[in-house]
């Protein structure tokens, strides 16, 4: 009798299939974390050490606080989170929330697109017009595959992963003073250090990423009957986030601090992965900037083609043509402006913040009263908990758009 040979299937481990399934949450987290998020993480750590660490912890809760919201409320409706505006306060307010987060996207997509290109440019020492051209392009021709939704997933999580390992084994290299790092999560705001410290609360605790979180969460299907795989998958991907965020300070801090370099070019940054990769470091790194800035431009642009369509009643389905044109819309934009200006100019910045001034609470007021509807939202309206760290996001956000009016109008 002939022998019998079985093969063994191969089944995906357990952090595998967790990784797998990060999705919506990973997603959102990827187009949070961009070069100005890199950029600000090392500032701090090389210039005030490990003293601004708290604010990554609290802003790294909020950010989870509100993306569990937008989560929950893409959950137990088929209608999206503009409709659930527009049902409850009129068109206008659908209109203002994603026709503002679609200017907002629009005026910081420079900064994205010209932060990958540069990675490029700074490792082969060329100009970054080619590379801003290539990249833009090839984020377009990305949008016109088949499955957009699936691709952007696989791209998020591997530029997400590319970051996560090159700083976690850096800070394992580096062996940073866990005591004192301890010691130093007392909240306090170490002189010369509030404006950066308002940059580091703006870049990480957006509100425009856990509004789409709704609309991720549709995506992929889910219903209410999904709320636990949600709620975890959403809160792992933020984490994962702050925890980026903190190994990037905490290199800076280890590594630059002692050294008194200020960081004042992305070969600077570089240097806090010279523990783990000498010499190739800032190329290392220039990978890493690449992947927060590629997937901060897809992503963010994703975020405000979509909302803007939304808003204007064109739909909302990542696949369909009106979408992915207003999503190219914003990529185009973002190309055309760091191609002229090769920077992001302090205008659009001041109407952005502008912009964000008036949007920004708004929309997390919104969000906070959607996800408190009982009505709506049953056994997954916001918890106790929920509503006390919401109150406070939604303070924190006006004092946000407080610190943006002085400066903009009263400095």
């Amino acid at each position: 009798m002939k022998e019998s040979h079985f093969v063994k299937p191969n089944y995906p481990g357990p952090i595998q299939r967790w990784w797998k399934s990060l999705g919506p949450g990973i997603i959102t987290a990827a187009l949070v974390f961009g070069p100005g998020s890199l950029t600000i993480a090392s500032k701090l750590g090389a210039v005030f050490s490990y003293d601004l660490l708290w604010v990554l912890v609290i802003t790294t809760v909020l950010m989870m606080t509100f993306t569990g919201m937008g989560a929950r409320i893409g959950l137990v409706s088929n209608r999206s989170l503009l409709d659930c505006f527009r049902d409850r306060w009129g068109r206008w307010a659908s209109l203002l929330a994603g026709f503002g987060i679609f200017l907002v996207t629009a005026s910081f997509q420079a900064g994205n697109t010209i932060g990958a290109g540069l990675a490029f440019a700074e490792s082969f020492g060329t100009s970054t017009a080619p590379w801003i051209l290539f990249i833009s392009l090839a984020a377009i021709s990305l949008l016109f595959t088949r499955s957009f939704y699936s691709i952007l997933e696989k791209v998020m999580v591997s530029m997400v992963g590319i970051m996560l390992i090159s700083f976690l084994f850096t800070v394992i290299i580096a062996k940073p003073n866990w005591s004192q790092i301890l010691q130093r999560l007392m909240p306090s705001v170490p002189d010369g250090s509030l404006l950066l410290v308002v940059a580091l609360v703006a870049s990480t605790f957006s509100i425009g990423g856990a509004f789409y979180q709704s609309y991720l969460v549709q995506e992929r299907g889910w219903n209410a009957s999904s709320a636990k795989q949600a709620k975890r998958e959403a809160f792992t991907g933020i984490l994962v986030l702050g925890l980026i965020s903190g190994m990037i300070l905490i290199s800076a801090a280890t590594i630059l601090f002692p050294q008194g370099i200020q960081v004042n070019s992305a070969s600077d940054m570089g240097k806090a992965l010279e523990p783990l990769y000498g010499d190739f470091a800032t190329h290392i790194f220039m990978l890493g900037l690449f992947g927060a800035s590629f997937s901060s431009l897809v992503g963010n642009a994703t975020i405000g083609g979509t909302l803007f369509a939304d808003a204007l009643g064109l739909g909302r389905d990542l696949n369909s043509r009106p979408v992915k044109l207003l999503i190219s819309l914003v990529i185009v934009l973002g190309a055309t402006v760091a191609l002229v200006f090769g920077r992001l100019p302090l205008e659009l910045i001041v109407f952005a913040q502008g912009v964000t001034i008036f949007v920004v609470p708004f929309i997390g007021m919104g969000m906070f009263l959607i996800a408190g509807d009982t009505k709506l939202m049953g056994s997954l309206a916001n918890s106790r908990l929920a509503r006390v760290l919401g109150i406070l996001g939604i303070l924190v956000l006006l004092f946000l758009a407080w610190t943006n009016f002085k400066n903009l109008f009263l400095s």
